[in-house]
């Protein structure tokens, strides 16, 4: 080859070699633009999502919780007079805690069949069914004048009421990934801080109408939130959407965007029921008692927070009315650290770090509440607020934690009611540990037993999340476990 066709030869190579660069680089840019394109799409789908879906489901969870736990208002409501529940019913600090017993042994029985029903029924149409069933159970306990008749209702309430949280919970993953869940399922969650925030200050309102029409505050306070439950079921029966395939409010480039997100982390709704192999499959898989158990721990403290709050801050100095009034702050600040705190479990993608921190944190808050002496009452107050922040911020990272690592839609039903109902023996727990005749002395009990069992949730998250960790770098399982 002579020197010019060698020079020509390295002069063409150049050339190419410019051109595939160039190539290469649109061929990036167009990647980019498209990976651009898509991100966009998504935001915009999830924005959509949250518009329809996560307003509506805290709304309902809402009216939920404060029809669950109006009772301990109901307690305390115009003591002083002897018109409240306790004083008109005739019933024993034993008999009332009972009364709060049943409820919640109805409560475990029927998540797991509900959570089936909801699927087998769609979403809209079972809980616009339970939503109007608890309604107008609360209204009726407005009429109870015995022992017998205040257990009989509120087991009805329990029954009805079992299947919200966690068919909520279930619900979520039909639309949301799993970094997308903790997030939402706060927002539902810390619904109930606001509920037992509004309680508080529906009951300060009620309690003015004592006697109005003959009707004493306590009786007002259960027909008046009960009835919005009633109305609102009409509404979540038109307006609550079952599953992205089937919303008339998405496009079809939506519906197939959003059926392509969730194809490995969520559930869908055209998915055929539980059949007894996927069941087996998931009653077996024992990794899963793990978080059953973390999550019986952190019940015991959020059942008696719901329904002792007004009680606790009876025994701190305030009383009659007032003391209704207190409950606000401590729900109100829970309701802003759960949401910051799921918001950072899901951008860290650490929900096993994050309940474990926060369950420190209402551990703490117990255990100085325990510790310091009874009349130290601005103290043991600031303890509670601390108290519930940390027990309510921990559960939704941790529903979140279960969900994300169940990968089919019939195993993340079972599941997650069964997680929800071993909950159910630690909330009964929760309704023992606050002892009428400890209020002078601030209810030590309540405060150790949630102060050991905040613990034990916290160490249960750490040896989880080492769990996890072996068996990813083992490789068990083709998609990794989420911490």
């Amino acid at each position: 080859m002579t020197a010019d066709a060698s020079l020509k030869h390295q002069v063409e190579m150049a050339e190419n070699a410019e051109k595939g660069e160039a190539r290469q680089h649109q061929d990036m840019l167009s990647d980019s633009s498209a990976a651009l394109e898509y991100s966009e799409r998504e935001k915009a789908l999830i924005w959509k999502q949250d518009l329809r879906v996560v307003p509506l489901a805290a709304f309902i969870y809402l009216l939920c919780y404060l029809d669950r736990s109006n009772i301990g208002n109901a307690k305390t409501l115009n003591a002083n007079t002897h018109n409240d529940l306790v004083s008109e019913t005739g019933v024993t600090s034993y008999q009332y805690t009972i009364a709060l017993m049943v409820f919640l042994i109805a409560y475990a029985l029927f998540e797991v069949p509900s959570n089936y029903l909801l699927k087998k029924l769609r979403p809209s149409r079972w809980i616009a069914f339970l939503m109007f069933s608890w309604g107008a159970i609360t209204m009726g306990l407005g009429a109870v004048h015995n022992y017998g008749e205040l257990t009989g209702v509120r087991f009805l309430l329990g029954t009805v009421e079992a299947g919200l949280f966690p068919g909520l919970v279930y619900y979520l993953t039909f639309w949301y990934r799993v970094s997308e869940r903790s997030l939402r399922v706060a927002l539902i969650l810390a619904s109930a801080t606001l509920a037992g925030a509004f309680g508080g200050a529906i009951a300060y309102g009620v309690g003015q109408m004592n006697g109005a029409h003959g009707i004493s505050a306590w009786r007002w306070l259960f027909i008046i939130e009960g009835a919005p439950s009633c109305a609102s079921a009409v509404l979540v029966w038109f307006f609550l959407p079952d599953y992205p395939e089937t919303a008339h409010w998405l496009s079809a480039e939506e519906k197939e965007l959003a059926k392509e997100r969730l194809a490995l982390e969520g559930s869908h709704g055209e998915a055929s029921g539980l059949t007894w192999e996927e069941a087996k499959k998931t009653l077996v898989d024992w990794r899963l008692y793990a978080h059953y158990v973390i999550y019986f721990g952190i019940s015991t403290p959020f059942s008696s927070l719901s329904l002792f709050t007004p009680s606790i801050t009876a025994g701190l100095g305030f009383s009659n009315l007032r003391a209704q009034l207190m409950t606000v702050p401590p729900y109100a600040t829970a309701y802003v650290v759960t949401i910051a705190v799921a918001w950072s479990a899901d951008h860290f993608n650490a929900r096993g770090l994050h309940s474990t921190l926060f369950a420190l944190v209402g551990a703490i808050g117990f255990l100085a509440s325990a510790l310091l002496p009874a009349e130290s009452y601005a103290q043991r107050y600031g303890c509670l607020i601390v108290a519930a922040s940390g027990s309510f911020a921990c559960i939704p990272p941790l529903l979140g934690w279960l969900s994300s690592n169940l990968h089919s839609t019939a195993a993340a039903g079972l599941a997650i009611a069964l997680n929800i109902s071993f909950g159910a023996p630690g909330q009964i727990v929760g309704v023992w540990i606050y002892k009428a005749n400890e209020k002078e002395k601030g209810y030590p009990t309540g405060h150790w037993t949630n102060a050991a069992l905040l613990f034990f949730v916290a160490v249960g998250c750490v040896l989880l999340r080492i769990y996890y960790g072996l068996l990813n770098r083992r490789g068990a399982t083709v998609k990794p476990y989420s911490y």
